[in-house]
Formats: structure tokens, C-alpha cells, sequence
């Protein structure tokens, strides 16, 4: 049963997903106790979970990857609800929320996934994954873009270049939204095809996908964006840092596209 409580857990915990990913677009914390309750709820069933698992094998559930991602899951869960009794900083959830869904959707997959029902499923589900990606992607690049010509602006502006030096280049404030905005869509769509990915590799190869450098590789862009979008909204970051931050994402996600080029093969089978 502990796999059934995790797995209600995880489901709970996307309810916080869902609310940070909102919060990108709509800035408002209107959703947040109702997310906040479904988080806590998730916390619970997480705990009777790894209680049940410990009772089951005898030990503290930290024998591979997945039980410890499972419990650093719990653990960050829990001290999240602790902090936010205390100081109700709200704004954690955007990022603690998608945290913690991920590492115990990481535990989720170390039980046994019932195979596709049929190859369509398969690969309508393999081509929601790489076209959200690839969406995913192409607002990532225009973020950078955006980003390039913010900075080139920012630098004709401080060098006090003259206005017919500097082109057709937007305002740093129009710049500066276009960067936010292409952000955002680019983090809600790489979030849905990292679900969709996790879930496929899991299917596919069960607990191997795991040591797999290519999925490896792109949980750590996925982790360097959400970081990108926290310091944004948590920390004010704007102008130069995130456009910054915004090519060094940029960067990350064309190696990690680079080590997916066989995924072509497998569509193909």
C-alpha cells in the first residue's frame, strides 16, 4: 500500500504545481490556500507512505535514489509547511511546490508502471512530450533573444550612443516584458514535457532511466529554470541578470536537445 499513499501524494503535490505554474501568468496568491491545503494533505500521505515502507522492509527507506528522493521530498515538504505557520512567506510555493512534486514523482517511478495499452498510446505520448519540448524551447529562444538585444540596449544607452546608433531596438522596459513573458511560457511548457518525459522513461525502461545522462541531464536544466524563475519572482531579479540567466538557460537546453537527437529512432519503431 505505501506505493498507493506515495502515488496520492505525488497527485496532491501537482495541485502546488498547478498553482505555481498559474502564479507565472496571473500574479495573484488567490490560489494559494487551496493549493497550500492539497500540498499539507500530500505531506501526509507522503508520511504515512514512507511509515508503511519502513514498516514493509524493515528500514529507513534510503537504500537507492528514488528513497532518498522520496524522503529529501518529505523532509523539504514538511519544513516548508513548519516555515510558512511561522513567517506566511507565500512566495517559497512557487518554487518549493514544483520541487517537491518532481523528486516524489522521481520516487513514484521506483515501483513498477503497468506497460502501454497499445504502441498509439505510445507514441501520441512520446509526441505530446517532444512537441511541448520543442515549444518549450522556442520560447526559451526568444527569451534570449529578447535578452541579447536588452543588453545591447542597455549598453548603446550607457555609452549614451545616439538614438540613430541604436536601430529599431524596443525600450528596456518593453524588452524586459518580452524576456518575463517568453520565460514563463517556456518554464510551463518544459515543466509538462519533463512530467511527460519522467513518465515515458519510466514505462520504457522502468528504474533505468534513471542513471540515463541524457534524462539526467535535462532534470538539471529543468531545476536551473525553476531557479531562474524563483530569483525573478522571489528575489526581484530583472534587466541584466535574467537576461543573463535567461542565455545561460538557453545554453543548457541545447546540449540537453543535442543529447536527445535519438529520440528519433525510438518514434520511429
Amino acid at each position: 500500500m505505501s506505493v498507493v499513499w506515495l502515488r496520492t501524494a505525488a497527485a496532491l503535490y501537482f495541485c502546488g504545481l498547478l498553482y505555481a505554474l498559474t502564479f507565472l501568468f496571473k500574479k495573484t496568491s488567490a490560489l494559494f490556500t487551496p493549493a497550500l491545503l492539497a500540498f499539507a494533505a500530500g505531506a501526509v500521505f507522503h508520511l504515512v507512505s514512507i511509515v508503511e515502507l519502513r514498516v514493509e522492509t524493515g528500514h529507513l527507506p534510503i537504500n537507492n535514489f528514488y528513497e532518498t528522493c522520496s524522503i529529501c521530498a518529505f523532509l523539504i515538504a514538511a519544513l516548508f509547511l513548519v516555515a510558512y505557520s511561522y513567517y506566511r512567506v507565500d512566495v517559497f510555493g512557487v518554487c518549493i511546490f514544483p520541487l517537491v512534486f518532481f523528486m516524489t514523482l522521481i520516487g513514484v517511478t521506483e515501483f513498477p508502471i503497468s506497460p502501454w495499452a497499445s504502441p498509439q498510446i505510445r507514441n501520441i505520448w512520446l509526441v505530446i512530450h517532444i512537441a511541448t519540448v520543442l515549444i518549450g524551447y522556442a520560447a526559451l529562444i526568444l527569451a534570449a533573444v529578447a535578452s541579447v538585444y536588452y543588453l545591447l540596449q542597455e549598453r548603446r544607452l550607457k555609452q549614451k550612443s545616439l538614438v540613430s546608433r541604436t536601430g529599431n531596438l524596443p525600450p528596456l522596459a518593453t524588452l524586459d516584458r518580452l524576456i518575463t513573458q517568453f520565460m514563463n511560457a517556456g518554464f510551463v511548457f518544459i515543466t509538462i514535457g519533463t512530467i511527460t518525459g519522467v513518465v515515458w522513461a519510466s514505462i520504457e525502461s522502468g528504474t533505468r532511466w534513471v542513471l540515463d545522462p541524457k534524462i539526467a541531464f535535462f532534470l538539471f536544466t529543468w531545476a536551473f529554470y525553476l531557479a531562474m524563475i524563483f530569483l525573478r519572482i522571489s528575489a526581484g531579479w530583472r534587466g541584466r541578470r535574467i537576461a543573463w540567466l535567461a542565455v545561460s538557460v538557453l545554453c543548457c537546453s541545447l546540449i540537453t536537445w543535442a543529447t536527445h537527437l535519438g529520440l528519433r529512432s525510438f518514434f520511429l519503431q
